[in-house]
């Protein structure tokens, strides 16, 4: 059997909103190249957990984790690690699109800009490698000088996740990044989120358990702040382990 590698393992983590407990005692392996789903009710810590795997929950006031989360053989909330290069590393994809108010071309530019680097040809290459791994550059290769605002909310969504791409993260998190979607443009992005496992690791947090189920090779159930069940996708909707969980997936309560 194929061992299976691992992107990211956490351990032990919990977080606290000044005293008021928000996670408890989380452990779990997100598995390299594969799509990992956290569903559950609304509130249930699903999007404060993939928030403290890049530390964007560092720029909350009175917000305190306690884990080891070990990425790339190093533990990101050590004293000593490099939070720009983690968040490099690892981008996010937010529930809302949040194209900045400039061009198509310049919010690609911006994050490679960002770390460095200033020769226009170089730029050139990485926003079109980075529209078309988010399956946008047939659509704006003629307008990349235009406004980002005027794209679709799906095509901004896509802009976001090649934004996400141009730094040549390992992993990418994405927020309930279909939420504000209509029916179509949430295909594009789950054909896309199948086709950016080849290349990423990728985590998804998603109110829909149906779209867990469809893009989704491994899926956790929080509740409570507590991470309840773990596993292939496929085992935790056919076969729970937890009577929470299996309740959760019947509807029978969330």
């Amino acid at each position: 059997m194929k061992k299976k590698k691992y992107a990211l393992e956490c351990k032990n983590l919990n977080l606290w909103y000044g005293e008021n407990q928000a996670l408890y005692d989380i452990s779990m392996k997100v598995i390299k190249n594969k799509v990992t789903a956290l569903i559950g009710p609304s509130g249930c810590g699903k999007s404060t957990l993939i928030r403290c795997f890049n530390r964007m929950n560092d720029t909350i006031d009175e917000c305190k984790v306690d884990a080891e989360l070990i990425f790339n053989n190093e533990n990101i909330y050590s004293s000593n690690a490099d939070v720009v290069k983690i968040r490099r590393k690892i981008g996010m994809v937010f529930q809302k699109p949040n194209p900045f108010p400039k061009s198509i071309y310049e919010n690609i530019a911006y994050g490679p800009r960002t770390h460095g680097e200033r020769k226009k040809e170089k730029l050139d290459k990485i926003v079109k490698k980075s529209l078309e791994a988010a399956a946008l550059w047939d659509e704006v290769k003629d307008r990349l000088q235009k406004s980002a605002m005027g794209l679709s909310g799906g095509q901004q969504q896509r802009l976001c996740i090649a934004r996400a791409l141009a730094v040549e993260p390992d992993m990418i998190l994405m927020d309930e990044p279909c939420s504000a979607l209509d029916p179509i443009a949430t295909t594009k992005i789950e054909d896309l989120i199948d086709e950016l496992k080849k290349d990423y690791t990728v985590v998804i947090v998603t109110h829909n358990m149906q779209q867990a189920a469809r893009i989704s090779d491994y899926t956790g159930f929080m509740y409570l702040g507590k991470l309840i069940e773990f596993g292939e996708t496929r085992k935790i909707f056919e076969n729970p382990d937890e009577e929470l969980t299996e309740k959760y997936i019947m509807g029978r309560f969330g």
